[in-house]
C-alpha cells in the first residue's frame, strides 16, 4: 500500500511537473455593431454604370477587429528550445457563419494556422499566416479604426493582415527595440517554382514613445486562385509566374503625452491588374474605374492620424487617408480616394469597450468602393456612421 501510494505521488509530481512547463490558452474577440451607410448602390443604368442607390441599416460583424476564437499553446522543451502553436478561426458574430462562409470559404483555421519552434534565436513558423505588414498596423489608424479604412487601402497595402498559404516564416529576437521578419510562400506548382510564390520582409522599431517600420511583401501569380496571388478576390489575367503584387509600407508613431500620433505611406503596384471599364461610347468616362476590386496598377496611400486619451477610459481618435491611383490601360489616367474618420472608444474594463465612429469617404475621377465595401456605383461621395461593442477574452 506505502509503495502504491509513493508510486502514485511521483506520478503526480511528474505531471504537475509537465503542465507547468506547457500551456495552451483559449482567447477570442467578439466584435459587432449598428452601421447606417449612405448611397449604397442599388442597380446599374443603362450605361452599365450603377447610378440608383439608398441609404442601408445593417448590423456588421468584426468593424474593428474580426470576430475570432482561437487556440495557441507553447510547450517548455528545454535548453531555451519552445515548441510553438496557434490555430484561430474567424467568424461572423451577426450571424454566426464562419468568416469567409458568404464567398465559398469554408476553412475553420483561415485566420491563422501555424506550427513552429522558438527559442532565443528568434521563432520559425509554418502554415498559414500574415507577415509582418499585420504586426506593424500597430502603428497605423487600423489599430483604432479596424476595418473602417480597409477599403480606402488598406486592404489592398496589407496593414489589414492579409494571410500566405504553406509559408514559412522567421521572426528575430527582440534586438534593444528592433524586430524583423522574413517570409516566403510556396507556390507548390510542380516545375514551375515561380507559380503562386511569395515574398516578404521588414522590420520595427520600439523605444519609448517612439515606433517605426518598414515592410515590403510581393507575390506572383499561381495556376489557381489563392490569397497569395488574388488581387481582393479578383483572380487578374497573365501567366503563371508573373508578378501580381508588390508593396512597400513606411511609417511611424509617437506617443506624446496623451496622445499617440502617427504617420505612414504605402506604394502599392499590381502589374495585371485588369483594364479599366469602358462606357458604351468605348472610351473612358469619369468615375468609371474600379477601385473595389482595386483595378489599378499602382496606388500610393497616405495616412495621418491621432488618438487623445481624454482619461484612461475615453479616447477621442481622428485620422485621413489619401490614395492616389494610377489605372490599367489609361495612360496618365490618375484617381483619388480621400476619406475622414472621426471616432470615440470609450473602455468599460481591458476587455470591454464601445465604440461609435462616422466617416466620409470621397472618390474622384474612380469608383467609390465604400466604407464597408457597399458601393455608391456612380455618386463619388459616402458616409458611414457605426456604434459598437468588442469585447475580448
Amino acid at each position: 500500500m506505502k509503495k502504491s501510494l509513493i508510486a502514485l505521488a511521483v506520478l503526480g509530481a511528474i505531471a504537475g511537473a509537465a503542465q507547468a512547463q506547457s500551456s495552451v490558452t483559449i482567447y477570442g474577440i467578439v466584435d459587432t455593431g449598428i452601421v447606417y451607410t449612405s448611397k449604397v448602390s442599388t442597380g446599374k443604368g443603362a450605361d452599365g454604370f450603377s447610378n440608383a442607390n439608398g441609404s442601408k441599416f445593417s448590423v456588421n460583424s468584426g468593424i474593428i477587429q474580426g470576430s475570432r476564437l482561437g487556440f495557441k499553446g507553447v510547450e517548455d522543451l528545454g535548453g531555451g528550445l519552445k515548441a510553438l502553436f496557434q490555430l484561430e478561426a474567424g467568424f461572423n458574430n451577426d450571424n454566426g457563419a464562419l468568416n469567409g462562409q458568404d464567398k465559398g470559404t469554408t476553412n475553420l483555421f483561415r485566420r491563422k494556422s501555424v506550427v513552429g519552434l522558438g527559442g532565443n534565436f528568434g521563432s520559425v513558423l509554418l502554415g498559414r499566416q500574415t507577415d509582418i505588414l499585420d504586426d506593424v498596423s500597430q502603428w497605423t489608424s487600423v489599430q483604432d479604426f479596424g476595418g473602417v479604412t480597409g477599403a480606402v487601402g488598406h486592404n489592398l497595402d496589407r496593414l489589414e493582415g492579409t494571410r500566405t498559404n504553406n509559408s514559412i516564416r522567421y521572426n528575430t529576437p527582440d534586438l534593444s527595440g528592433f524586430t524583423g521578419s522574413l517570409i516566403y510562400g510556396f507556390g507548390e506548382t510542380a516545375g514551375k517554382t515561380s507559380a503562386g510564390q511569395s515574398f516578404g520582409l521588414g522590420g520595427q522599431y520600439a523605444n519609448g514613445p517612439l515606433g517605426l517600420f518598414a515592410a515590403y511583401y510581393q507575390s506572383k501569380l499561381g495556376a489557381t486562385a489563392s490569397d497569395t496571388a488574388v488581387l481582393n478576390g479578383t483572380f487578374p489575367s497573365g501567366n503563371v509566374g508573373d508578378t501580381a503584387l508588390k508593396t512597400f509600407s513606411l511609417g511611424a508613431s509617437y506617443q506624446a503625452g496623451p496622445a499617440r500620433l502617427y504617420g505612414n505611406w504605402s506604394r502599392t503596384k499590381q502589374p495585371l491588374a485588369i483594364s479599366s471599364t469602358l462606357g458604351t461610347t468605348g472610351v473612358l468616362q469619369a468615375n468609371s474605374f474600379t477601385v473595389g476590386g482595386f483595378n489599378n496598377t499602382k496606388a500610393d496611400i497616405f495616412e495621418l492620424g491621432v488618438n487623445y486619451a481624454v482619461t484612461a477610459p475615453l479616447h477621442l481618435l481622428a485620422s485621413v487617408q489619401y490614395n492616389k491611383l494610377t489605372f490599367a490601360d489609361a495612360g496618365s489616367a490618375k484617381g483619388k480616394l480621400t476619406q475622414i474618420n472621426l471616432g470615440s472608444d470609450y473602455f468599460l474594463s481591458k476587455r470591454t469597450d464601445l465604440y461609435a465612429f462616422v466617416s466620409n469617404l470621397r472618390a474622384k475621377d474612380a469608383i467609390n468602393p465604400g466604407v464597408f465595401g457597399d458601393s455608391t456605383g456612380s455618386n463619388n461621395n459616402q458616409t458611414a456612421v457605426a456604434v459598437g461593442i468588442r469585447h475580448k477574452f
